[in-house]
């Protein structure tokens, strides 16, 4: 008999979920809640789960962009980069990251390896366990996944999103109704 795969995947997740700190969650909250705007960055799988907390974002009530877009405006001091980054290397989010700092905006980010060239830079991190192939840093992988790639950082991204959304709500004090006033009606 072949043996399920999600029971795999849903173990991996609270294993490793269990290692993320909360005091990290919790300090990248209030820097996101403290910004004058938020633009959020990632790319490939974790990009989409980046995406996804730009949604949750407005749908708080804040002011989010996603770099990237055509509608994305410059930008400045007093904002905030979040960027998901597994590797915490990829050419394209150093880039946004030193552009940022240069500009005098902070940067957040979610990673595996918190030595890595954004790590070294950021004001403000959250080390999510995982492995990539994209390593290119001294540093070597935080977990020991049966799935391919990236996949338990991105999954586990996705949940640590989730979790700063749920700090949020109680540092500004939005509802799941208040909230739902922002959802998109244009479907």
């Amino acid at each position: 008999m072949k043996t399920a795969k999600l029971p795999i995947i849903v173990a991996e997740i609270s294993k490793y979920g269990k290692q993320i700190d909360a005091a990290q969650i919790e300090a990248t909250a209030k820097l996101i809640y403290q910004a004058q705007r938020i633009f959020i960055a990632g790319a490939g799988r974790s990009g989409f789960a980046a995406r996804g907390f730009a949604n949750r974002l407005m749908q708080l009530g804040l002011i989010v962009y996603f770099v990237g877009e055509t509608t994305t405006p410059a930008i400045q001091s007093g904002d905030l980069l979040l960027i998901g980054s597994g590797s915490g290397s990829t050419s394209s989010l150093v880039i946004n990251a030193k552009k940022a700092k240069q500009i005098g905006a902070q940067v957040a980010l979610l990673t595996i390896y918190p030595d890595s060239e954004i790590g070294q830079i950021a004001d403000c991190m959250i080390e999510i366990p995982g492995g990539t192939p994209k390593n290119e840093s001294a540093d070597t992988d935080t977990a020991n996944s049966e799935q391919p790639m990236g996949t338990l950082f991105e999954q586990l991204s996705w949940l640590t999103y989730d979790a700063l959304v749920m700090e949020l709500m109680d540092l500004t004090g939005e509802t799941d109704e208040t909230m739902f006033a922002r959802h998109a009606n244009l479907e």
